[in-house]
Order: structure tokens, then C-alpha cells, then sequence
């Protein structure tokens, strides 16, 4: 099932110490004051942090109709995920794997997510 914005919005706001801010002068969204995602609205698309550029580069060739990237973005584990094509539970995982890199430790031992 396909996300709106919205939804969007909603599931990277349920994570803990998340906010919206701004990075680069785009709005994002920041856990504990490190970059988590933002959206694009160049191309309804979510950038998204994975574990590598292998992992970025697998994702697009199994799923190329929700995950790309831009020139801007080839040097860096990110990918470009289309909202409309993103279902919520893959989403969630992909942004839990980033939030735990972005919390304390003690966070993630206190609350064993």
C-alpha cells in the first residue's frame, strides 16, 4: 500500500527524540540533532540512509520503481525512495536502522527496540 506525505510525516514522528528541522535549507527531520530523512519535493521521493552503496545499488535494481538516485547522491549510502511506491512497514524498518545510529546507546538498551 502506497504512503501519502502525511503518513510520512506521521511514521518519522513516532520515532523518539525525532523533530522537523532543516538541513541544507530543505525541511528533515533530525533524531537527537543528526540528519534522519527528508522529504522531496523535486520528486515525491524520501531520502533514505542504508547500511551501504551496495545496498543502495541491490535496492534499485530489485525495486527500481520506488528506489533512485540523483547524480547529488551517488557518492553516499542514500537512496531516493518514492513515497507513492513505499509501504509503511518496509519505511519503518529502513528508518529504524538510521534512528539507531542516531540515538545513545543507553536509548537503545533502555528500550530495546
Amino acid at each position: 500500500m502506497s504512503l501519502t506525505k502525511a503518513q510520512v510525516t506521521k511514521i518519522v514522528l513516532s520515532l523518539p527524540l525525532t523533530e522537523e528541522s532543516t538541513s541544507y535549507g530543505y525541511p528533515s527531520f533530525k533524531t537527537n540533532g543528526k540528519f534522519l530523512t527528508r522529504l522531496r519535493s523535486e520528486d515525491a521521493s524520501l531520502v533514505l540512509y542504508v547500511a551501504s552503496i551496495d545496498e543502495r545499488d541491490h535496492l534499485i535494481e530489485m525495486d527500481p520503481e520506488t528506489f533512485h538516485i540523483t547524480p547529488h547522491y551517488k557518492n553516499y549510502p542514500t537512496v531516493l525512495a518514492r513515497i507513492a511506491k513505499l509501504d509503511a512497514k518496509r519505511l519503518r524498518h529502513m528508518l529504524d536502522l538510521r534512528w539507531r545510529q542516531c540515538v545513545p546507546k543507553k536509548l537503545l538498551s533502555d528500550n530495546r527496540r
